[in-house]
């Protein structure tokens, strides 16, 4: 295992042992990792007591769901190194990365945190190439410098507390190449929270969301995120984003819909 930098990795998981263990592999530059499982039924807690076993440096706690935001929170606030590293299970540094992190530890005291690249495994393709990515984000934060905002439902992040800089290069891979009966299950899923969260925050329903934002969607991903370079691949995963924009906006509207008129049975009237 290589020399450790001050950073702790922090990943929220529950049965993820199909993927974990190659997450863990990618973080042995880390001085410590923290992982927070909200109840594994499958083989996720004995895989990491074998890592534990072998000497690396994870602490391994249990913590009942508070959901997406609420869960990254808690696991942020167990790091004890001066900076922390989002990371989901199903996520790995690629070689980029882990080489270009001590220089991303070294940042000036005016950068509190770093926005990084992510590259997504496609069915049928592999990892994208580098030319393509989706928008970068922030997973990288000083210690006491950043929370995540615990109104959201989904698609989390970390609000920082000061400036956030680019990472020049490398990139999370993600892998968990779900087959299309599973990904639009999880389109319906995260489709619901971010609605859900939309009209609890009283935000109305747009017609132009619903009408336009799906191609828009598909045209950010296909051509300015460049997943054209992926074949049919990249179309398929472009068009899977789609129909999640088009599924929240659909679902904003008939939330809205059903509080401003209730359905109600009105046959015999007609």
């Amino acid at each position: 295992m290589t020399s450790k930098l001050p950073l702790s990795a922090f990943i929220i998981c529950l049965n993820e042992e199909g993927y974990l263990g190659n997450c863990i592999e990618s973080l042995d530059q880390c001085a410590e990792i923290v992982i927070v499982d909200s109840g594994s039924t499958d083989g996720t807690a004995p895989l990491v007591q074998s890592y534990i076993d072998k000497g690396w440096p994870i602490r391994f706690m249990y913590e009942p769901w508070r959901g997406y935001a609420g869960q990254k929170q808690f696991a942020l606030e167990q790091c004890s190194q001066p900076w922390c590293f989002n990371i989901d299970a199903d996520e790995r540094l690629d070689a980029p990365l882990r080489k270009l992190l001590p220089d991303l530890l070294r940042a000036p005291a005016e950068t509190v945190g770093w926005r990084v690249a992510r590259r997504p495994y496609l069915i049928g393709y592999g990892y994208t190439p580098v030319q393509v990515h989706e928008r970068r984000n922030l997973r990288l934060i000083r210690r006491g410098r950043g929370r995540y905002d615990l109104s959201q439902k989904v698609h989390e992040g970390i609000v920082p507390d000061g400036r956030v800089d680019n990472a020049r290069s490398g990139s999370l891979l993600h892998f968990r190449p779900l087959v299309m009966d599973e990904q639009i299950l999880k389109e319906n899923k995260y489709s619901s929270l971010k609605a859900d969260q939309q009209f609890e925050a009283g935000k109305p329903p747009r017609s132009y969301k619903l009408v336009f934002g799906p191609a828009l969607y598909f045209f950010r991903l296909y051509f300015r995120n460049g997943l054209w370079r992926c074949g049919l691949p990249g179309f398929i995963e472009a068009m899977t984003g789609a129909v999640y924009a088009f599924l929240t906006a659909a679902k904003i509207y008939q939330r809205h819909a059903l509080k401003a008129r209730p359905n109600t049975d009105d046959a015999l009237s007609h």
